[in-house]
């Protein structure tokens, strides 16, 4: 069994538990928050920003984004023939997908929104419109993009494991 493989393997395991984990949130803690009373709903958003900092969910959302390099590395020197075989092409794509659907999306579009909400007071009548303008409405949209990325991440690293392996 190659270092690839078991790679791809891992991968489409931790992908699709991010993308789980980021269904969870699209499908229905999000509403859920949004149906609170707007304090009650932003408390515990601002309290979730800072505990998920210690969890295996960042553990695997980080790790898969670190992983998805290394997988770049390993599939693109084939570029002179070999990435055109199918199970390079899928790990390249699914990586590609991770760090740009994800990671990307990720630090470009969620942190600097959890970055505002975290700044600002629960109780405070002008937080209550940020949530409702701007954070739940946008927040939400790219959590959906990183449910879709982390899930069709998945899916590339298991068709990669299951076609025959390059040469």
């Amino acid at each position: 069994m190659s270092l690839l493989l078991v790679l791809t393997a891992f991968s489409v395991i931790a992908s699709a538990l991010v993308s789980g984990v980021f269904l969870t949130f699209s499908d229905f803690v999000m509403r859920s928050l949004d149906r609170t009373q707007r304090e009650g709903g932003v408390e515990a958003m601002q309290i979730i920003n800072r505990e998920v900092f210690a969890t295996l969910f960042m553990a695997l959302l980080i790790g898969m984004s670190l992983l998805s390099l290394v997988l770049v590395w390993f599939t693109w020197p084939q570029a002179g023939g070999a990435l055109a075989a199918p199970d390079r092409l899928l790990v390249l794509s699914g990586s590609v997908i991770y760090l740009v659907l994800v990671f990307a999306v990720t630090l470009i579009g969620n942190v600097p929104l959890n970055i505002k909400l975290d700044r600002i007071s629960h109780t405070s009548a002008d937080t209550a419109a940020f949530w409702s303008a701007t954070f739940y409405p946008r927040w939400t949209m790219f959590n959906h993009i990183r449910t879709f990325g982390a899930g069709a991440a998945s899916v590339c690293f298991l068709l990669a494991c299951l076609v025959p392996a390059a040469a």
